[in-house]
């Protein structure tokens, strides 16, 4: 196993343990997250912003975790089940009533100097509505 795969399932065996302090701990101060939707955020004050608000309306679980990584280790991609449970109303999103929801997606990741300096976040919005709206 290379470095990068070990920093990425480190990143999120700290997301499946709630262990936010590990997780920001993992990326660079300047950290580039490109939600599946909505705004890029920059830095660690606007991701640890967005943790909060996702602890806030989801319990999820990262679960079948595969990790594939370019030669020069710089670049990688994950891909994954999320097991989860919304749990507060978002703006634009179906009412939460502690729906439950089993969600293929995948990530992109940059890493520099032995930190994730990117995090691009994708899964299918629609299939995920179609789920909590049942």
């Amino acid at each position: 196993m290379t470095e990068t795969e070990r920093l990425i399932r480190a990143y999120y065996a700290a997301f499946n343990a709630g262990d936010r302090a590990a997780i920001l701990a993992l990326l660079t101060d300047d950290v580039i997250h490109d939600p599946n939707q909505g705004s890029r955020r920059t830095g660690k004050p606007a991701f640890t912003e967005f943790l909060a608000g996702m602890d806030a309306a989801y319990a999820e679980r990262i679960e079948d975790l595969v990790v594939m990584v370019d030669s020069t280790g710089t670049r990688a991609a994950a891909e994954f089940i999320v097991q989860g449970q919304y749990l507060r109303t978002e703006d634009g999103l179906p009412e939460a009533r502690g729906q439950r929801y089993t969600l293929p997606a995948g990530a992109f990741l940059t890493i520099r100097a032995g930190r994730i300096a990117r995090v691009a976040t994708q899964y299918n919005l629609p299939e995920w509505v179609g789920q909590v709206s049942v």
